[in-house]
């Protein structure tokens, strides 16, 4: 048995030590098997650690949990060349989510990691043992205590290493039972006693959901949005206490674009046919919309071009407003709480009312028609619109030529009519979104340079035109919502545009802004917490020990899949009062010195 220990213990520790010096170089998308029942992964300090709520290292971690494969993969531990194919069976199986491990075989995992973390164990003939990065287990909370966690990491003086640090996290739940809560005096005291610590301090957190609290009333839309604060503040009275006004607080905001009660959805609409025409570009099948009007949009545009031929001195540079605001693009349709903060433009060009004229076309035949009809009034001089300086659209080019009474053939086949109407739509919406964010003075041309860029090709224009559209509706539903002012939408502008310049589209992505929990009070004082957590501490450095007591609406970690889930509901009701079904949890640590 002994030996057989020993044997483990090297081979975990040549496999750790594997996967450490392969994640120097850069982090290994793949998993790694050990033995036949353990999937080790290893997690970069820059990646968001699935053990984050109880560990706030920055560095690697290595994350185990149980190998979902089934018999016939055990031959494959016969021949530990054969990693690759194992590999693509764990990814495969990848979207059932982590699977835990029994708490007797974390515990015997733990147990293996101390053993060649010890200096000490030269009989494991690990001639200068490697500090690893800190291992975490998943558990599947089959012991008495529902352990969900356990964790380990090496104690070092200079790079020695002189002890290991080790934790345990445990839950119970969800329940809306109070008197089942921990009392912070005992807690501190249960502390107090284990660590034998006569100076402790203690930390808060508090996450609300704002969206849920400020939405409007009576109304349920499926949707990925979500805006939640979290709150952290030194020395805590209380379980459950609310958070003070002088805490330190940061806004998370995940926005999904599209909500129809969005006073930009119909700009949204607008966008959803913009991409639409890019997609039939670059595939050659276009999937038409269903016509926004009775009329057909070649009768539209003949009625649009039969009146401008009767008012050729209509379309001046400075235009007309009472003529400008009867033709204004149909997405002025704004609920009337954002009119002041997003409107219509009033300055629309020509290519820019034909674009909101042309997005009822519903078929490939009526857009050439359309654009028939445009082509031969431009050819024969009977209207002389209007443009934008700047426009380099074909349609703008044509138009410009026939200023000089002569324009350019062009064959109205193939893919030109999309690009063409694709073209003056990114256009006008560049145009739409910059008004925005200027006219709020959110940002400066500048700074949106690399968002109306014309310098890469349409596609990627229709890309950046997206991510625009996105940080639109963050800032608008920060201001309906939240009722946000200029001082907390300009630092939130800034963000979005640092990150949209260096990563793709990603509406799952959370942004962060700090602000004064003052501001946002009203949405949650009344509210129950999320999540709320205290930290109770003492020591310093690699001598601090720490426990954590912590309820949260949602399991606190991603593979508890138990029974209990189906239970897990936003409230229960007795009689009048509602209560919140909170997961209790309880995070601990101990230190072991290596002598």
């Amino acid at each position: 048995m002994a030996e057989r220990r020993r044997a483990a213990a090297a081979e975990l520790y040549g496999r750790l030590l594997q996967i450490y010096d392969e994640g120097k170089k850069s982090i290994p998308e793949h998993p790694y098997l050990f033995e036949t029942d353990v999937e080790i992964r290893l997690i970069g300090g820059n990646s968001k650690s699935p053990a984050e709520r109880f560990w706030n290292g920055n560095n690697m971690i290595y994350i185990l949990q149980k190998a979902g494969h089934n018999e016939e993969s055990d031959l494959m531990e016969e021949s530990k060349a054969d990693d690759a194919v194992y590999e693509s069976e764990l990814l495969q199986k990848e979207s059932s989510g982590p699977v835990p491990l029994s708490v007797r075989r974390a515990k015997q995992l733990i147990s293996l990691y101390t053993m060649v973390q010890n200096p000490n164990m030269t009989h494991l003939k690990i001639s200068k043992p490697v500090a690893l990065p800190p291992l975490w287990i998943r558990c599947d909370s089959s012991d008495p205590e529902h352990t969900c966690w356990l964790g380990a990491e090496p104690l070092k003086t200079g790079n020695k290493i002189t002890g290991i640090y080790l934790h345990m996290v445990t839950c119970d739940g969800p329940t809306a039972d109070k008197t089942r809560f921990a009392d912070l005096g005992e807690l501190k005291m249960a502390h107090k006693i284990k660590h034998h610590s006569s100076v402790m301090m203690t930390k808060g957190f508090a996450q609300y959901e704002l969206i849920r609290a400020a939405a409007i009333e009576d109304t349920l839309v499926e949707s990925e949005s979500n805006i939640y604060i979290d709150i952290t503040w030194n020395t805590v009275d209380k379980i459950l206490q609310t958070p003070p006004l002088t805490s330190a607080a940061t806004l998370n905001i995940t926005l999904e674009s599209g909500d129809p009660r969005s006073p930009v959805y119909q700009l949204y609409r607008e966008l959803q046919f913009l991409l639409a025409l890019a997609e039939g570009l670059k595939t050659g099948v276009t999937e038409w919309p269903e016509p926004l009007e009775s009329e057909s949009a070649v009768e539209i545009v003949q009625e649009f071009l039969t009146d401008l031929k009767t008012k050729l001195d209509g379309f001046c540079t400075s235009g007309n407003k009472n003529e400008t605001e009867k033709i204004k693009c149909d997405t002025a349709a704004v609920d009337s709480s954002i009119k002041s903060i997003f409107s219509e433009r009033g300055d629309l060009d020509f290519a820019e009312q034909l674009w909101c004229k042309m997005r009822s076309v519903s078929s490939y035949q009526e857009l050439v028609e359309c654009f028939t009809l445009i082509l031969r009034s431009l050819e024969h001089g009977e209207i002389q619109p209007w443009i934008h300086q700047g426009s380099s659209s074909l349609l703008s080019k044509l138009i410009q030529q026939s200023y000089h009474g002569k324009i350019d053939g062009i064959s109205l086949s193939g893919i030109t009519p999309i690009q063409m109407l694709l073209e003056i739509g990114l256009d006008k919406m560049k145009k739409d979104y910059v008004s925005f964010f200027i006219g709020q003075e959110l940002a400066t041309l500048t700074y949106l340079d690399y968002f109306i860029s014309t310098s890469v090709d349409l596609q990627e224009q229709v890309h950046r035109v997206q991510k625009l559209h996105h940080m639109l509706e963050i800032m608008v539903s920060c201001t309906v919502l939240l009722q946000f002012k200029h001082e907390n939408l300009f630092p939130l502008t800034q963000t979005c545009i640092k990150y949209y310049k260096e990563n793709p589209l990603n509406e799952k992505h959370a942004f962060q802004l700090p602000i004064r929990p003052a501001l946002v009070k009203k949405f949650y004082q009344n509210d129950h917490p999320e999540i709320w957590k205290v930290d109770i501490s003492s020591g310093h450095g690699q001598k601090e020990v720490k426990t954590t007591w912590q309820v949260s609406t949602n399991p606190p970690a991603e593979h508890m899949t138990s029974n209990n889930i189906g239970l897990l509901c936003d409230s229960t009701v007795n009689g009048d009062s509602e209560e919140r079904m909170y997961f209790i949890t309880m995070a601990k640590c101990s230190q072991v010195q290596f002598t």
